[in-house]
């Protein structure tokens, strides 16, 4: 799992919770302030919030918002928040909080056009409401994949499967279903899940230059110059000096040192780095990112 990685653990104080927790525990009371509408308040809260292809036509704009915060049962928003828990934290310990609620809310609003679109087009197949943070949620994965393509994810705990061949399934997933929107699927929107994809593909694509690739093995000389620069003063950040990070030669230090873990990224992915591997990428990953 990925709580077993330095990058997960959080480095502040205990109480100090992500943008990702926060954005788990709004969606879990506003599910719970639905639940109380429904028996005691009865607003038109569910007319209002969900994406609904009569509020399109009326143009309610911030129907495209507000959807991805209300949800139809309790398993349907348990989904949406292990998602958070196990990407959202990632993804956003990498991008920081800033830029993960961008992405987040861009992938949900990818999803929207997608599946509004088709909505207005083919009531009858897309229609006539959509609910839930699904969108946001799997461009979030898609990111997660992304960056952690060689990472293993228990699909439904169980079934060990690679994040990138589980992106390619589930792309491929919500391909079918758009294309052939069967009420076989119980109303799930897999053209939104599919935007909400896309988006988070083209975000991290268009924002790669400001991602810390140093998971990525396929380096430049230059790129693994700034990584040695950064990785040799690992110990000097923990208080501790190791003499030969700053004895040894630029050139050889390479060789020596950063190679063999790209090598081993490589062949095996991140996820098989020893601590003391670990800690050299990841000084070097927080070094750049304070540039």
């Amino acid at each position: 799992m990925l709580d077993d990685r330095s990058y997960m653990r959080s480095q502040g104080p205990r109480w100090a919770l992500g943008v990702s927790v926060w954005m788990m525990i709004v969606l879990t009371v506003i599910y719970a302030f639905q639940c109380i509408n429904d028996i005691y308040l009865r607003t038109a809260a569910d007319v209002w919030l969900p994406m609904t292809t009569y509020g399109l036509r009326e143009g309610w704009i911030w129907q495209l918002l507000t959807f991805q915060f209300v949800h139809v049962s309790l398993w349907h928003l348990a989904g949406n928040l292990l998602g958070l828990w196990f990407f959202g934290r990632y993804v956003e310990s990498i991008l920081g909080p800033r830029k993960f609620l961008i992405a987040y809310f861009i992938s949900g609003f990818g999803g929207a056009l997608l599946q509004g679109t088709l909505m207005l087009i083919f009531p009858q197949h897309f229609g006539p409401s959509v609910y839930g943070a699904s969108a946001g949620v799997t461009g979030i994965f898609a990111i997660f994949a992304l960056i952690e393509s060689h990472a293993e994810v228990r699909l439904y705990f169980v079934l060990p499967i690679k994040a990138r061949v589980l992106l390619y399934i589930v792309a491929g997933i919500s391909v079918f279903f758009t294309l052939v929107p069967t009420p076989r699927e119980g109303g799930v929107a897999h053209a939104a899940h599919l935007g909400g994809i896309v988006a988070g593909i083209l975000f991290i694509r268009w924002d790669a230059r400001h991602i810390p690739r140093t998971w990525n093995p396929l380096q430049g000389r230059k790129r693994k110059r700034q990584l040695v620069q950064a990785a040799a003063q690992v110990t000097r950040w923990r208080g501790k000096r190791d003499p030969s990070s700053t004895e040894t030669p630029p050139e050889e230090f390479i060789s020596r040192e950063v190679d063999p873990i790209l090598d081993k990224i490589s062949a095996h992915g991140i996820h098989s780095l020893t601590p003391r591997e670990r800690e050299i990428l990841e000084a070097a990953r927080s070094k750049m990112v304070k540039r």
